[in-house]
């Protein structure tokens, strides 16, 4: 089974790139089905649902999204393997920058939108940096230049990344994407063995479990001083 992590910023275009990308997976005869980790709400299952795609959502509540979708690994190659995938996406929330959600042996992609800032590049931490291939999108509501200059902003940040422009809703530049999933390899280990790429932000404080008095005597954990001049 080909296992494809897709993370990205919020509002980037994850969900309307990847429908448009598992429709021409489908038309090549691939079943590919999308796990979809969200924090609170997401209506997106039913966008897919209504595209044809298999989809399992999972709300992460309180926790951090990116910490509940590894945390959940061995529940999405469960999920797959019932349902006979030889694909399965697992579209992250991606709220965190600084989140790491991608898999050694699987492909993974970032999602980033042209209109979120030329500084936007620099912002975002691993799962823009390690990134096998970066989905650029909303180019069609910026000048040539402006694609041009945000597409070298991220390929800096990059430098090893496919970039691929993609219009998520006339679909244009998605059959790049969906070449790349096919040709994606299939995942050797099993969900014990499994490794990510970069280790996940560091996440244990007293807030983390539950505190909400606030003040130096209630920090416990890891925690940060602002440094002052």
């Amino acid at each position: 089974m080909r296992l494809i992590t897709v993370a990205g910023p919020p509002s980037s275009g994850k969900t309307s790139v990847l429908i448009k990308t598992l429709e021409a997976v489908a038309a090549d005869g691939v079943k590919a089905g999308v796990i979809k980790f969200d924090c609170l709400f997401t209506d997106d299952d039913a966008l897919y649902q209504a595209a044809g795609i298999p989809v399992q959502k999972g709300l992460s509540g309180v926790l951090c999204p990116d910490h509940y979708f590894v945390s959940n690994i061995d529940r999405v190659l469960e999920w797959s393997a019932k349902r006979q995938l030889a694909m399965t996406v697992i579209e992250s929330a991606g709220l965190c920058n600084r989140c790491s959600p991608h898999i050694k042996g699987a492909l993974a992609v970032c999602v980033i939108d042209n209109v979120s800032g030329l500084n936007t590049p620099k912002k975002i931490g691993p799962m823009l940096k390690l990134a096998d291939a970066v989905v650029i999108t909303k180019g069609d509501i910026v000048s040539q230049a402006e694609r041009e200059v945000f597409a070298y902003r991220v390929q800096s940040v990059a430098p090893r990344a496919r970039i691929i422009q993609i219009n998520g809703r006339t679909g244009q530049g998605s059959q790049a994407l969906a070449r790349m999933f096919i040709d994606a390899p299939e995942l050797q280990d099993s969900s014990e063995t499994l490794r990510l790429r970069f280790p996940m932000p560091a996440a244990l404080c007293s807030y983390c479990l539950g505190e909400t008095r606030v003040g130096p005597e209630y920090q416990i954990g890891q925690f940060r001083k602002l440094s002052i001049d």
